[in-house]
């Protein structure tokens, strides 16, 4: 669950970096995925795909909408391109991210951007660094899930600190997405496998040399995983699916 809508695939696919419509529809079929991001570029330095283009090759109405800031690098450029896509399309539900010129999360102004939106009626999944006082804190707020840097976004290094990971897992108890740096499906079978609700990969897809195979390699390894952290010992989850 995050805010009104129900997911039913724990794959979560950034599509920022696409080019193609075509593409973008294959790779989203591949990966089973229910969730379609879409956001603005108020520098308008990148290229952007046309939602009319992607609705040729795949019916967007069937995937839940959810708004992303991740080209904001400041609180004020998170909340502006939040209240556009409001206004442009309806849309609730939000990936709030907040990277200054170092691009990791600025954990602050996340919170302060987080509690205004909160109080607009946005339903709101902040991306954090691993803390966990910040993630009681958003979670006392209202949000209705966490997003934990697993490591830069782009790096593809993997989960480089487990144990903060675990830790804000075990701190709070609604939905954790892991993101950021997850370059293979080991990596990403790993971070369910830790007890993760959801995970969002984007890079590591987008610059495959097969895109649409490496997200159907994505799915499966987020079914192992999850498959994985029904067995664990040490921490159960709930049944997996």
């Amino acid at each position: 669950m995050a805010g009104p809508m129900k997911f039913h695939s724990r794959l979560i696919l950034g599509i920022e970096q696409y080019v193609s419509a075509e593409l973008v529809a294959k790779v989203l079929t591949a990966s089973g995925c229910d969730v379609f991001i879409t956001t603005l570029d108020l520098e308008q330095t990148r290229t952007s795909l046309l939602l009319s283009d992607i609705d040729q090759f795949v019916p967007l109405d069937r995937f839940n909408w959810i708004g992303t800031t991740s080209f904001a690098h400041s609180k004020e450029d998170a909340l502006k391109t939040v209240r556009s896509l409001r206004r442009a399309h309806g849309i609730e539900v939000f990936k709030l991210d907040v990277r200054p010129a170092d691009n990791l999360p600025h954990n602050a102004q996340t919170v302060e951007a987080a509690q205004e939106l909160l109080n607009e009626g946005c339903a709101v999944m902040p991306f954090i660094l691993p803390d966990i006082q910040v993630a009681r804190e958003l979670e006392r707020m209202g949000c209705c899930a966490l997003r934990i840097m697993a490591a830069p976004v782009a790096s593809g290094r993997g989960l480089v600190d487990p144990k903060s990971l675990r830790q804000v897992l075990d701190a709070v108890s609604i939905p954790v997405i892991i993101e950021g740096g997850l370059g293979s499906p080991a990596q990403v079978a790993q971070a369910m496998e830790m007890g993760a609700a959801a995970v969002l990969v984007n890079t590591a897809v987008a610059q495959a040399p097969d895109p649409v195979r490496m997200a159907e390699a994505m799915k499966h390894a987020v079914l192992a995983g999850r498959l994985a952290a029904a067995q664990r010992r040490d921490a159960p989850v709930a049944a997996a699916g």
